[in-house]
């Protein structure tokens, strides 16, 4: 009984207790800038995000969300989609051709949400990263587009299929029927099965973007998109607003980026080579909740 990871979670914070701060959790200090691929004229052709149409429908359908560090709210992009689609496309598609993100689209600030009714200590927020809405519209179309059907055809180092989050066809009752199969079917043949649940501490926070794109790298990827997720991953910033003050800029050497657009298919792929040991044990894995279930 056992589990085998290629993923290497740290946390830079350190037991500090209560003088932890947010800018210190999302830091690697073994961070080593990742490589891009070499571009070559056997690449193919420089794929396209986004048309213009699909442009206007983004923006039209924007739903009101926090305004990034750009100032530009939603409400103005979503009334002004007829005219923003054509120029803002055009961004899009040369920021992937280029793999190149606007240094603007990497500031964010973050607002601490409480996870509990009564917080009293750091531990009781989640550091949730408000990035311009452009990137966050921009990234879900990278997902939509590219990672969700690299998913499809994994590699053999790394699964999805017992993910249930952070995917198009995941959901938590789906990871509930599959969870209760397992034990009902194992129940036939044993007398009792053992369930351990595991909750990995910060995990979002603190992964490390060298065993992130090193798995990135092994998904069927146009080289112009991975070089692009590089990119996008090195140099974000991040300031945290709370109480009406607010903390000098930090920059972010760990962590997807809680409330990044990309951040959550991040962390399915991080988690990908997450499997268990011993052939007749299996995982059930929701988000960063994992189930092993061992007859």
């Amino acid at each position: 009984m056992g589990l085998r990871a290629t993923a290497d979670w740290t946390s830079a914070a350190g037991n500090k207790g209560r003088r932890q701060h947010y800018a210190s959790v999302s830091s690697d200090p073994y961070y080593v800038p990742p490589n891009r691929k070499q571009m070559t004229s056997e690449s193919g052709a420089l794929p396209q995000c986004v048309s213009e149409w699909e442009a206007f429908r983004m923006l039209d359908t924007l739903r009101p969300t926090a305004t990034g560090l750009d100032g530009l709210p939603a409400w103005f992009l979503r009334v002004a989609a007829p005219v923003f689609c054509t120029p803002i496309a055009y961004i899009f598609n040369l920021s992937l051709q280029t793999s190149t993100v606007p240094r603007q689209w990497k500031e964010a600030r973050i607002r601490p949400v409480p996870k509990v009714a009564a917080p009293v200590q750091h531990s009781d927020y989640r550091p949730i990263s408000v990035t311009p809405i452009l990137t966050r519209m921009m990234e879900r179309a990278v997902v939509r587009r590219f990672l969700y059907p690299a998913f499809l055809t994994p590699p053999p180092t790394v699964t999805f299929v017992d993910q249930f989050a952070f995917r198009p066809t995941g959901s938590t009752t789906a990871a509930i029927i599959s969870l209760l199969n397992k034990v009902t079917d194992l129940l036939q043949s044993n007398p009792y099965v053992i369930v351990i649940s595991l909750d990995f501490s910060k995990a979002f926070d603190s992964v490390r973007h060298s065993a992130l794109l090193a798995k990135m790298a092994e998904l069927d990827l146009p080289m112009s998109v991975y070089n692009w997720i590089v990119d996008f991953f090195e140099g974000h910033t991040h300031r945290t607003i709370f109480s009406g003050g607010e903390s000098s800029t930090a920059n972010i050497t760990a962590s997807i980026i809680q409330g990044s657009g990309i951040g959550p298919a991040a962390y399915a792929v991080v988690a990908a080579d997450l499997r268990s040991v011993h052939p007749g044990n299996s995982l059930v894995k929701y988000a960063d909740d994992t189930y092993l279930v061992v007859p």
